[in-house]
Order: C-alpha cells, then sequence, then structure tokens
C-alpha cells in the first residue's frame, strides 16, 4: 500500500470516530500506536489526550515542532459516503482528520527517510475547537521538558483553490473573546414605570452604545475589530418590567492592544450608561483565542517550503488576514513560527464551509500537506544559518 492509500485511509478512520475535545481517546491511541511502529518515540498524556512524537536524527540540537489538532465537533452530520461519522452528534466538520493524517504521514516518510540533522517533535494536539487545548498542552511542558526552537501548524481553508497554501506575517486571524453584561433594576408593573428601574432601556443603550467602539474608539488603519451582541435576554414578561437584563456577544481583533481596548471600552460603557439610570450592572470578559501572530522569519520558511511542494504561483505569502480564531495562536506566544492554510477546493469537492453538517475534507490535498511538513522539516534542518535569527 501506498504511502497515498495510507494517509487515506487514516483520514477516514478517524472521520469515521469522530471525539470531542480532551475526548479522543482512542484517536491519540491510534496515532502513538502509528508513531510508535515508525519507530519515533512517543510521549502520551500531555494536556490530557494529547501526544508527543520525537524524532531525532544526527548530532545537532536543532530542532522543530509541527502540530496538529485531533478534536470534532458536537455537529450531526448529514453527508452518506461510507467514511461518514458513526458516532451520533459528533462529527469532523472542520478537517482535523485530515490535519491529523497529514502529519502522521510526514511522520511515517520522515522517519524512513531520516534526512535531515536535528529533532522533529509530532505534535498532536487535542480540544482546538474550545481554546483549551493548546494551553494544557502548554502547562503540561510542552516547551519546557523539550526545547523547541520553533513551532508550525497548517489547517485547510475552503474556498481556496485545491492545493494552494496562504499565510502572511504578523496577524493572521483574530482574536476571540465573548462578554457578558447583565444589568440590574427594580423592575416592576409595566403600566407603572416611573415606580421602578427599567433595565430593558439601559439595556437597548448599552447595545447602541457598543457599535461606536469600532468606528469611534479604534483606529480604522491598525485596529480592525468586529463586535457583535448575539444575545438578548430578560426575566420580564408582557406586562412586567423585568429586572434584569442579560447582553452577550463575541469580538474579534488582531492586536493585544485591541484586545485590551475593546474590554476596557466596553466595561466604560456599561458603567456610564448604567450610573446614568440609576441602575447596577455585572460585567464578564472572557477571551477563548489570542491572535494568530505569525514570525516573520519562521513565515518566510513556510512560504519556501510551501513554494517548493506547489509552485510560487499556488502561494499566496500575504493573504488578508482572517477573522477566524486559532488556539495555536497560545503556542506562537510561546515560540517563533508559522501557521499556513492549505485550500480544501471550491464547489462540491471542497468548497463547503468549515463547521458545516455537509463538510467533508478533500482527500485529493492530503499528500499536498505531507509533502509541505517534509520539505520544511528538511530545510530548516539542514540550514547552516538555523538558529541565529531565533
Amino acid at each position: 500500500m501506498t504511502i497515498q492509500e495510507q494517509v487515506v485511509n487514516w483520514r477516514r478512520h478517524i472521520h469515521k470516530h469522530p471525539e470531542f475535545g480532551f475526548e479522543e481517546v482512542l484517536t491519540s491511541a491510534m496515532v502513538a500506536n502509528k508513531l510508535e511502529e515508525f519507530g519515533i518515540e512517543v510521549h502520551r498524556n500531555i494536556g490530557k489526550t494529547g501526544l508527543v512524537g520525537i524524532l531525532k536524527c544526527g548530532d545537532s540540537e536543532r530542532s522543530i515542532g509541527l502540530r496538529a489538532d485531533m478534536d470534532a465537533l458536537r455537529i450531526e452530520e448529514v453527508n452518506c459516503f461510507e467514511h461518514a461519522s458513526q458516532h451520533t452528534g459528533l462529527m469532523h466538520a472542520c478537517g482535523h482528520d485530515g490535519h491529523t493524517a497529514m502529519l502522521l504521514g510526514a511522520a511515517h516518510e520522515l522517519a524512513a527517510t531520516r534526512n535531515f540533522d536535528g529533532t522533529v517533535y509530532f505534535i498532536f494536539q487535542p480540544a482546538e475547537e474550545h481554546g483549551v487545548g493548546a494551553k494544557a498542552m502548554i502547562a503540561d511542558g510542552l516547551f519546557t521538558k523539550w526545547k523547541i526552537d520553533e513551532v508550525y501548524a497548517m489547517h485547510n481553508l475552503p474556498g481556496v483553490p485545491e492545493g494552494d497554501f496562504i499565510t502572511r506575517p504578523g496577524s493572521l486571524m483574530a482574536s476571540e473573546s465573548s462578554f457578558e453584561i447583565n444589568v440590574i433594576g427594580t423592575g416592576g408593573h409595566a403600566a407603572l414605570p416611573h415606580m421602578g428601574t427599567d433595565p430593558i432601556v439601559v439595556g437597548a443603550s448599552i447595545v447602541t452604545a457598543l457599535q461606536t467602539i469600532v468606528s469611534r474608539n479604534l483606529s480604522a488603519v491598525n485596529e480592525t475589530a468586529v463586535i457583535s451582541v448575539t444575545e438578548f435576554t430578560t426575566n420580564g414578561t408582557v406586562n412586567v418590567i423585568p429586572t434584569q437584563v442579560t447582553i452577550k456577544g463575541d469580538t474579534r481583533s488582531f492586536t493585544d492592544e485591541a484586545l485590551a481596548k475593546i474590554d476596557a471600552t466596553i466595561e466604560r460603557i456599561v458603567s456610564g450608561q448604567c450610573i446614568s439610570a440609576n441602575v447596577t450592572y455585572e460585567y464578564h470578559f472572557n477571551n477563548s483565542f489570542l491572535s494568530t501572530i505569525n514570525s516573520k522569519e519562521q513565515t518566510t520558511y513556510a512560504v519556501n517550503a510551501a513554494q517548493k511542494v506547489v509552485g510560487v504561483e499556488n502561494v499566496n505569502a500575504n493573504c488578508e488576514p482572517l477573522t477566524i480564531s486559532e488556539d495555536f495562536s497560545f503556542m506562537l506566544r510561546e515560540v517563533k513560527g508559522c501557521y499556513i492554510l492549505l485550500g480544501n477546493g471550491q464547489g462540491e469537492c471542497g468548497g463547503t464551509a468549515l463547521h458545516n453538517p455537509g463538510y467533508d475534507f478533500n482527500d485529493n490535498i492530503l499528500m499536498k500537506g505531507v509533502n509541505y511538513w517534509q520539505e520544511l522539516v528538511s530545510s530548516r534542518l539542514n540550514e547552516n544559518n538555523f538558529g541565529l535569527d531565533n
């Protein structure tokens, strides 16, 4: 069986048996067993269900980390092909099955050829979808137990031509944060609003005022952001002014400075509106993902490797920033590296959006990913100047 056939089989097996974040027991065991079959040292239970494979060749102290995510989503799959999910309410709707299979394929090939000088760390991460897996692996010593000089990750992207690569230096993807505002009044009878305080009027004013943060508090040039109110609920009824209004929403931004400014400005707006209306409030801001910021030098290395695999004309080295988010961002705050996107295709084959119940990873791009990983390792761990810029 060729390596391509094996990678397709691994991918489809994982797709058939999806597992939610921190529940990737079978997936993790399969990956670990395969790595050991290839002769790669394996460390299990790094970040709960995560694992790290270590392949050393030669005498160099240089090293590189390659990361793939393993978790699925709580989505009911509507596809009817043979490898569709066999687990009710779970599916690989983001392509993590493909990411895992591509990194496994690269591990197989690198273990067989050993055409590099240094150490490769194969990082198989759990629980990416909710922004907790990377942090769990870091907390378990991913970058303190082992000396990983650089770290790289890859994700498929529907809508980008099949097999093309896109990335950019600096902020590639946005941070994601959620907020919850509880406006607390006294409520009362709908016919007698003057006898209490009405949190609905205050809440409505807050929703309107939040729209001024992007347009009037952030720079239109270098502080791009999105702030969306997504829920507005009360404990009132048709003839009852409520005692509480709850406002929830989502924010995206591309720098830590903009993120901090958004957090502070939301609370300032809420505080001001509530003081003026003589009501109280509770405010909670939770950052799930940091912005994904690629190092300039490592982006150059990633682009060069991609160009060698698919040609210069099929690599966009300065794509537009994306407002989606990724918890690999936390790894990039620990070690320099680059996140790159691989086109899943357009139209019926590969064009279905991520997180859609009809999505499937495009098997035609699997070997592009495998070859990219091989080329990146070969180039980075055979360069005389490796580490001079780190």
